[in-house]
């Protein structure tokens, strides 16, 4: 069976395709943002003197991973549509996204701050700095430095399952090219476009968290540490 690669017919797209990982690019974004707000926010109830904050943290952080993340989609979209809390498509995927990662978020930068060490809080508190000031200046910077790879990984993902989004008629990247082999007929050189372009945008996300790690960490860019 012989089949020749013809690129030209999904390529004629190009400006579907465009604009469809632009929204790829900035649910991406937006997710993060949030979903790093979010996290930051959870781990602090999670090693905060609270047990019931913590209690609730936990369930949450534990229903969410063992979870799909398409099923979690499928409750923001539906579910709350069901109870009368219309979203639209690229709301319900932020809002899906942001539950998410942030879950994710929260465990990653509460080993972060397990990871300072207690002598340098101890230190901070001998100085009448109060929770606030200890948590802004001695805890959560390194703490968030230490896990900053895994950070970057973690949002690279976030961006990469962002393609499920095209369940609920997200006009994100996924769904423009199920969309445009639909018209084509060309799936193989369709798909292998969207891959390159996946491929790209996660280079470009990986550039940004290096660029923000750098500026936000100065000792990185000193020692030259990579993500």
């Amino acid at each position: 069976m012989r089949y020749d690669l013809d690129f030209a017919a999904p390529l004629a797209y190009w400006p579907d395709l465009m604009l469809g990982a632009a929204t790829t690019f900035g649910l991406s974004v937006a997710a993060t943002v949030l979903g790093f707000g979010l996290g930051v926010l959870c781990a602090l109830a999670r090693t905060g003197r609270s047990p019931t904050a913590a209690r609730v943290v936990g369930a949450y952080v534990e229903a969410i991973r063992n979870t799909p993340l398409l099923v979690q989609i499928f409750i923001v979209y539906f579910g709350l549509a069901s109870l009368g809390i219309k979203l639209g498509a690229f709301t319900a995927a932020i809002a899906a996204l942001v539950i998410n990662v942030g879950a994710y978020t929260s465990e990653i930068v509460r080993a972060g701050i397990e990871s300072v060490p207690r002598s340098q809080r101890e230190a901070a508190e001998c100085l009448a700095l109060s929770r606030w000031q200890l948590l802004r200046h001695v805890v959560l910077p390194p703490a968030i430095e230490r896990v900053w790879p895994a950070l970057t990984s973690q949002y690279v993902l976030l961006m990469l399952a962002s393609s499920i989004t095209s369940q609920i008629s997200t006009e994100e990247l996924t769904a423009v090219a199920n969309r445009v082999q639909s018209d084509t007929f060309r799936s193989v050189e369709t798909y292998l476009v969207v891959a390159a372009a996946y491929l790209v945008l996660s280079l470009v996300l990986r550039v940004l968290f290096w660029a923000v790690g750098s500026l936000a960490f100065p000792r990185r860019r000193r020692l030259g540490t990579p993500l």
